[in-house]
């Protein structure tokens, strides 16, 4: 996991989309898919985003789909 798209982290080309999982409060994370997923605050996102390697993104996700 980095916090820095610097160091070889740089969000996917398709750009950011809302989580299919966000609600209709506002309270939602924005994700950026590809060989690094990108995740930040939807309603901050100038406060910076999480990068995470594609297999670290796929286990998370199977982990929390279970």
């Amino acid at each position: 996991m980095n916090t820095t798209p610097g160091n070889g982290y740089s969000p996917a080309p398709h750009g950011w989309h809302v989580s299919s999982h966000s609600n209709e409060a506002g309270t939602c994370v924005e994700v950026a898919q590809g060989p690094v997923t990108g995740v930040r605050d939807s309603q901050h996102p100038d406060h910076g985003a999480l990068f995470f390697p594609a297999d670290a993104w796929t286990g998370f996700i199977t982990g929390v789909s279970m």
